[in-house]
């Protein structure tokens, strides 16, 4: 019988495991020594939500990234209209004739109204559109955050006063009429009046934009946590053994702010799924005939009444999948608390 005992402390943990000796046979007692990622990871295993969670996550972000592949297996793609090529898809308003939005054994998800492309190939292109646009934002924005939070905190006085004062006069914009407004602006920076934008044009648009509005609230959790680590004791020593100020923010500071990132993260990358569906379903994110999810809520919410069905998908889609994440960042916040009763 095996009873393991841990013991979690801020620097380090323990475990130790006590074999009983059987008839005929010593076995010494084993110590074995977990890190804190080995416990981190040992509780978060045993939040069934939390695993359930990051299964839902890697499932969406799986089928995105397999989206050409299932394309090819599928038999049709997000840009041919199916609709224009069989007239005995649409009716004569331009809605799907057969019920339920045209779902059938070869149409999984129906046909959209008008065009009459493939609902199923627009949803998957359309996730791997404002998964992949979202997580780079969020990557630059923590990058962002870390970074300012790291600088302000540690050095402290006039540096730590400009950066917060351009923390706070970047809070202060009303982000999302910012975003509306600038994006055209940015685009038409780029390209001229008279020819189509391309596509990923409008991406660096979007992320950079996200990026501009988004690092601040990270900038001040990271600043808070980097003030009080300042003065412990292993700080103050490497500043006595010689360590430059980058050095020590780099080897002291930032492994022990590795739980506050990933935690905030987690709650990011959601926010920023939906502000990217926000942009496009407002018509200043991507444009025709880039498939996106929020340009699926836009043609949805001019056709709900006449076929309800087209946006019952990526809806169930998108509330699925931000409710899974947060649940996750929830998990994994539990994870790295040692209180945790999780």
């Amino acid at each position: 019988m095996t009873s393991p005992i841990e013991i979690e402390g801020a620097e380090a943990s323990t475990e130790v495991d006590e074999q009983t000796p059987q008839k005929g046979s010593d076995t010494p007692e084993k110590l074995e020594g977990r890190s804190p990622g080995q416990l981190m990871w040992r509780r978060f295993k045993r939040d069934r939500t939390g695993v359930v969670s990051a299964y839902v996550v890697l499932f969406f972000f799986l089928i995105a990234a397999l989206a050409p592949l299932i394309s090819k297996l599928y038999g049709k793609n997000p840009y041919t209209l199916y609709g224009q090529d069989d007239p005995t898809l649409l009716n004569d308003f331009n809605m799907p004739a057969g019920p339920n939005g045209g779902i059938t054994s070869e149409y999984w998800f129906g046909i959209e109204p008008t065009l009459g492309r493939d609902v199923f190939m627009q949803l998957l292109y359309g996730m791997r559109t404002s998964l992949y646009t979202a997580l780079a934002a969020t990557v630059a924005m923590v990058f962002m955050g870390v970074l300012i939070g790291l600088v302000g905190g540690y050095f402290g006085g006039k540096v730590d006063y400009w950066l917060g004062r351009l923390t706070d006069f970047l809070l202060a914009f009303p982000q999302q009429l910012f975003m509306i407004a600038s994006m055209p602006v940015i685009t038409a920076v780029f390209v001229a009046p008279d020819e189509e934008t391309p596509t990923y044009i409008h991406a660096l648009a979007i992320i950079g934009v996200l990026w501009f509005l988004g690092w601040m609230g990270l900038a001040r959790l990271i600043r808070a946590v980097a003030l009080s680590l300042r003065e412990r004791e292993f700080v103050e020593a490497a500043r006595v053994a010689g360590a430059s100020p980058w050095r020590i923010i780099r080897k002291e500071l930032l492994p022990n702010l590795v739980t506050p990132i990933l935690v905030q993260g987690t709650y990011m990358l959601p926010s920023t799924i939906l502000s990217v569906a926000f942009l496009s379903f407002v018509g200043v994110g991507y444009t025709e005939p880039t498939p996106d999810w929020g340009r699926m809520f836009a043609i949805g919410s001019d056709i709900y009444e006449q076929d309800p069905v087209y946006m019952f998908f990526p809806g169930v889609a998108m509330v699925i999948f931000v409710v899974a994440f947060n649940l996750l960042g929830d998990s994994v916040r539990d994870a790295f608390d040692p209180k945790t009763g999780r």
